[in-house]
This record gives structure tokens, sequence and C-alpha cells, in this order.
């Protein structure tokens, strides 16, 4: 059966989102000049960066000659690849002519919108339509444009200064406003469908293998993410449904840190949509990167999480000693709902587990990979789709939960569907240690979501798919080439090919 449908895009509007803090373990700030940019007198590149901002002065070894660095920095090339080169320069200028932080605050929400809104045009052009070298649907120059504009942000040194509160507001919200969690405007109506879809940053940017050039990186930083190219890809369209109906699609995309997990990014997103009302939606779908050949759809969903470093390189639940932290009396390593989330209905200390509500035989049997190319090296063993689709039920729970004994259940999940024997779900009183999605960023955009969706007494398709892995790269360090292109085109593809079967059954 083939799902392949024309997307329109339609206008999008704004959302009004809340600010709140929250901890986690310290991580020392790294204090970098921002590259030169005409106008910008009004930056002091002695305040510290963060994290992720200072990986915007790393150099690749040269392709063509790995024993001397490239001739830019790999941030510059994406962004220029993009068709970005001169995004930051023009918003540095209107920034450094502001002064006032109401101003600042104002012109961060509308330039960050702006950029949004371009990569979202940018994705849904023909290649031939797009500026830059990079393909159309190429999810890095977004981000790579995105974190150099707060860079500049952080270093804006007004008259009178900021409070460190100030400056980190105004930095959030230029960020949520490039995520596109400004930009979700649902039609009222009951004739239409609602929809929305989440998708990553890319992740994993420290390491990777090595060159002989002095002052280079590991080329793990060349990675992207194919949910972030599905999010770009779908945002603002409208699907026809078999029985007529028509669907708009909002979506956005999440950072790969567990510090804006705590301060709501998610719910302040979707949960106003979930609240009774003209615009409640009728699907909330998040989608990340795994990895092999298939699609996993997660059934079980941990509250657990934080023993991998996010991009900003915290953990807030690392093993000590090779030994699991228990669950129990452990923020760190337990999400924690923000208090406009949770309030007094018991949702500041939320369930171990959730469940997805996807409509998981449908997707399976949609046969959503048949019109998709094979990118170069897949191994799913049925030629005649791009990716396999797995219900994945597996999990991994402490029995236990005063003990750091854990214990792996539905493993190896069934590739057939339905599966011979039942799943075993979690057991009642078992604390979680990973959902089917593991215990990263990826599981915790899945428990939130539909922990939304139970708070909200919605019965609605809600939960997560899980990617195929696309670093797949014919060189040991050029930006792209066409096997990478291959690998995050076919599993966008076929991502929102679930998206539109999910939709096909949603009343």
């Amino acid at each position: 059966m083939s799902r392949s449908r024309t997307a329109v895009r339609v206008r999008a509007g704004a959302v009004a989102l809340a600010l709140c803090a929250t901890t986690a373990l310290a991580a020392p700030a790294v204090a970098a000049p921002v590259a030169a940019q005409p106008g910008s007198s009004c930056l002091d590149p002695s305040i510290p960066l963060s994290v992720e901002e200072s990986r915007l002065t790393a150099y690749l070894p040269s392709a063509a000659d790995p024993t001397v660095p490239a001739d830019d920095t790999y941030a510059r090339t994406i962004i220029e690849g993009g068709g970005f080169g001169g995004y930051t320069a023009a918003f540095t200028a209107a920034l450094c002519r502001t002064r006032t932080l109401d101003g600042a605050t104002a012109l961060a929400e509308r330039k960050g919108e702006a950029l949004w809104d371009a990569a979202v045009r940018r994705a849904q052009a023909d290649d031939g339509a797009v500026r830059g070298d990079l393909p159309a649907s190429d999810d890095r120059p977004l981000y790579w444009t995105r974190i150099e504009a707060m860079a500049v942000l952080r270093q804006w040194d007004p008259t009178g200064g900021l409070t460190p509160a100030e400056r980190a507001e105004l930095v959030e919200t230029f960020d949520k406003a490039a995520r596109g969690m400004f930009d979700i405007n649902l039609p009222r109506g009951d004739d239409v469908l609602r929809v929305i879809v989440s998708g990553f940053d890319v992740y994993t940017l420290d390491g990777g293998t090595t060159g002989p050039a002095p002052g280079t990186v590991g080329n793990n930083i060349r990675h992207g993410n194919p949910s972030g190219a599905t999010a770009l890809s779908l945002d603002g369209t409208r699907y026809r449904t078999d029985d007529g109906k028509l669907a708009y699609v909002e979506a956005y995309t999440l950072p790969v840190s567990y510090r804006e997990f705590g301060e709501g990014y998610l719910e302040d997103t979707v949960g106003p949509f979930m609240e009774p009302g003209p615009r409640q939606v009728d699907a909330s779908i998040t989608v990340s990167q795994a990895g092999g050949s298939q699609f996993n759809l997660e059934q079980w969903n941990a509250r657990y999480h934080g023993v991998s470093l996010g991009n900003d390189r915290l953990a807030p639940c690392p093993r000590i000693g090779g030994v699991p932290q228990l669950a129990i009396n452990n923020a760190g390593c337990n999400s924690q709902v923000v208090d406009r989330w949770g309030g007094g209905d018991g949702l500041t200390n939320p369930p171990q587990w959730t469940t997805a509500s996807l409509p998981i035989a449908e997707m399976i049997a949609a046969d959503t990979g048949a019109d998709v190319p094979r990118p170069p090296g897949d191994t799913w063993p049925d030629p005649a789709v791009a990716f396999g689709v797995v219900w994945n039920t597996s999990y991994t729970q402490f029995p236990d939960c005063t003990s750091p004994t854990l214990q792996t259940v539905n493993s190896p999940p069934s590739v057939t569907y339905p599966p011979a024997m039942p799943p075993v779900p979690p057991a009642a009183g078992s604390c979680s240690y990973s959902g089917g999605g593991g215990n990263y960023l990826s599981n915790e955009s899945a428990y939130r979501n539909t922990l939304l969706r139970d708070r909200a007494g919605l019965d609605i398709p809600a939960g997560h798919i899980h990617t195929p892995d696309m670093q797949h790269y014919e060189t040991t360090f050029g930006v792209s080439d066409p096997t990478f292109d291959a690998w995050r085109t076919s599993i966008a593809a076929q991502a929102t090919n679930l998206i539109h079967a999910v939709i096909d059954t949603t009343d």
C-alpha cells in the first residue's frame, strides 16, 4: 500500500509559554568569543558561553587532506551550506540597535520564529530551490544557526547590563521560538484533525574518529537527526485521511539535554493543546533516532532518566561504580513535572511507567516502507521495504525498588506482529529503569507526552516512534555525502508515512 501524499504548507501562529528554573549536575561554563559579526560592538566576548555554543569554534580535519584543518569551522560550514550564512550577522546588527530588554526579547522571539519558518520552508522545498550546498532535507543548518545566534544573545551587553536570570530568559525565548514551540496553530472545528509531532536536535557531538590535523575534533560533530528532519518536513502541512478528513500537522523540535525538559519545554508546547477547548489535539506523537534498520514503536515509557550525557555534557543520574542509582527518593534519576503542569494533583510525583496508545496493528499493516527507497547499506531482511516496523515491548525494571538488581522483560521483542505470546507489562510496585526507548531523552519525551495525555484524560493516539540511525557516511571527515543524505531522506519519508498511518486511524 503506497502512502505518499502531497503535503501543503500552511501558515502558523504563536502560543505564549511560561518559563521555570530547575537544577542539574554542575558543569563548567565555557568562555569563548562569538565569531566576529558586523555591528557586534554590543557583545562582551568575556561572558561565558554554554557547552553547546562552545562547539561553534570546532574544526574538522580537511576531508581532502586530514593532516590539515578544514578551511572553516564545522558550524559555519553547515550554516552556510544551509543558506543561512548571513542570518547571525543580521541578527547581531539588529540586537546592537536594541536598547531595552523588552525590545531584545521581542526581537529574539520574532527572529527565532523567522529562523524556524525559514528552516521549514527550506525542508519542504525541492533541492533545486534551496540556498546553500546541502540538501533541503538536512536538519543540521537549523541547529547550528540557532546555536550561533544564542551565543550572540548570551554575550549581549546592553547599557546597565543583565542579571543572570534575565540573560537566561532572553536566550530561552529565542531557543523556544527557533524550535517551533511558539509556532503551533491548530484550527478549530469538529471536521478536522489536529496533530502535533516532535523531533530532536542532533546529539552525541563529541568524540568519534579523529585525524592528525592539530586542533581538530572527532567526526561525531557531523551527526544529524532524522527526527528533526521529519519535524521540519511535516510542520504546517495538511493531510487528507483515507476517510476524507483534513488533518493539520504541527511540529517542533526538542533539545538533547535534561535541563530544558525539567523546565517544562515539552509540557509548555503540547500541554495547552491537551486541555479542553476547540483546538484540543487529536494525536500527539514524539519521534527520535535510535539504531539499526527498523522503526521501533515504543510501548512502555520509564520515568527513570539521566544515565547518558546530554549535549551540555550533563547526566543527572550516572551509574556509580558501575551500579545504577536507585529511583526512590532520587530526584536526579526521576523525571520531575514542573508545578504548573502538576500542582496539587500528584504529578510532582508521577507514576513510574506510562504506556503508548498508538494504533500499533494499523501502523505495521500500513506497509509504510514499501514506497521508500532503501539507502545503501540497509540491513533490514525484507528487501521490499526500506525499513522494518517493530512493536517494541521491552523494558528494564527494578523489581524491588530498594535493590539495584535489574530485570529486562520482553527482550528481544518479536519482529513479527502480533507476537506469539502477549508481552508482560511492568510489575505492580516496580520502579522503572528504562523503557523500550531507553532512559535517555527519547524515552523522556515519550514519558512526558503520554503523562500529559493521562493527566488530561484523553483517549487519543499518543506514543513514540524510534527511527533507524542515519549516521552512515562514505567519507571519514566530509560533512555530507550521498549515502548520508539517502539515509536521512528515506528515514524521514517512512517516518512521515507512519505518522500518516496514525492519522488515518484517528477519529
